[in-house]
């Protein structure tokens, strides 16, 4: 619940009490963002009594009377235009006209209130006022969190190729220095890791802008009826050089014609990550059980494998950007820490998810969920 600071500036004592006492007790529910609201009221008899209530300590509503001994309520409405505030003000007058509620508009009042007006009338105003306050502060709160977000994913991105590029430049100096002497075949080895470490970099990349494409929306999508039995099998295809590498056994099972209004290209991504992912991480001589099937109107996509498995506390973070899982296991392994984010969204894309399961040294088992109706 939210406390709003809110003060009454009004010459007739009967008016300011009668306020205080309509939102003291008044507690409001703003849905649109998920929060309740209640007011502290405070009250000044003067401008310049309220003036210096304000400077000590400023209001997040104020309801402003038009016309005040001393200074008025425009002239009060000047002086705080003068500085920047989130300070909500509504005008309240027995002088009520067009004109007025203009001139009171253009010099920085949210709203009108004409005396004399009932409690739910002043209940209704407050309202607005407290809805467009709380909803500016969350969208700053969302522009502040964006902001951190994307110094983090530019620090961690910076971080994550930093290391490949330092790796590459310093087998490039030895080979410059000749360090091993003349004879090039020595540097054989050297050159392979800088093609490992660059295409590395490559699917960090293409991961990086398949990430991007895909949460601005900007993605062009070829939706259509797909069996998804031909996407699985195409990305075992894809997979079996490297599973063969291992000597790992890819098993693919389908159930039957499995039809889904798709893009075929984001559920192609889906298993060559799931697939890839459980070839990387398996062990020597493992296999990998690829199920797809349906359950009802839902998808179900299951990759199964024999590797080295993670604990609980790893599986917890598995599907946040840029997280490898590292200890002495996953040393030597690549990765861009990008592919189970993608898929994490590419099943929202589809009101689905992607789930998983491990043991350490026994294996993972991951799986994805997808409404196979859903309109996209």
């Amino acid at each position: 619940m939210e406390k709003l600071r809110t003060l009454v500036v009004d010459d007739e004592i009967g008016m300011r009490l009668s306020i205080k006492r309509v939102l003291d007790k008044y507690q409001l529910t703003l849905p649109e963002v998920d929060d309740e609201v209640y007011f502290e009221v405070d009250v000044a008899e003067t401008g310049e009594e309220a003036l210096g209530k304000i400077e000590i300590d400023p209001p997040d509503i104020l309801l402003l009377d038009y016309k005040l001994p001393g200074i008025s309520g425009l002239e009060i409405l000047d002086k705080l235009a003068a500085k920047e505030s989130e300070m909500i003000i509504i005008m309240i007058t027995a002088y009520a006209s067009i004109e007025t509620a203009v001139i009171a508009v253009k010099r920085g009042a949210f709203d009108f209130l004409a005396k004399p007006f009932t409690p739910e009338e002043l209940r209704k105003n407050i309202a607005k006022a407290a809805q467009k306050l709380i909803l500016a502060r969350q969208v700053r709160k969302l522009a502040r969190e964006k902001h951190q977000v994307r110094f983090q994913f530019i620090s961690v991105l910076g971080h994550e190729l930093k290391s490949p590029l330092n790796s590459i430049q310093g087998y490039l100096e030895i080979m410059k220095k000749r360090v091993q002497g003349d004879n090039l075949a020595t540097y054989d080895t050297m050159l392979d890791r800088c093609f490992v470490r660059i295409q590395g970099m490559r699917k960090m990349i293409g991961d990086l802008i398949d990430l991007t494409q895909i949460e601005s929306g900007q993605k062009r999508r070829e939706l259509k009826v797909v069996d998804l039995n031909e996407i699985a099998r195409h990305a075992v295809e894809t997979d079996l050089p490297d599973a063969k590498e291992k000597n790992i056994t890819l098993n693919l099972t389908t159930n039957g014609m499995v039809m889904m209004n798709c893009d075929g290209g984001e559920i192609e991504i889906i298993f060559n990550n799931l697939i890839s992912n459980a070839i990387k991480y398996n062990k020597p001589d493992g296999k990998v059980d690829i199920q797809l099937g349906k359950e009802g109107e839902r998808i179900r996509i299951t990759v199964a494998d024999t590797g080295i498995g993670l604990t609980e506390e790893e599986a917890g973070r598995l599907f946040k950007e840029f997280v490898r899982i590292k200890n002495e296991k996953t040393r030597n392994i690549l990765g861009s820490g990008l592919g189970l984010t993608i898929v994490k969204r590419i099943a929202m894309l589809y009101n689905g998810n992607v789930t998983v399961k491990s043991q350490p040294d026994v294996g993972s088992t991951f799986t994805v969920m997808l409404d196979a109706n859903v309109l996209v």
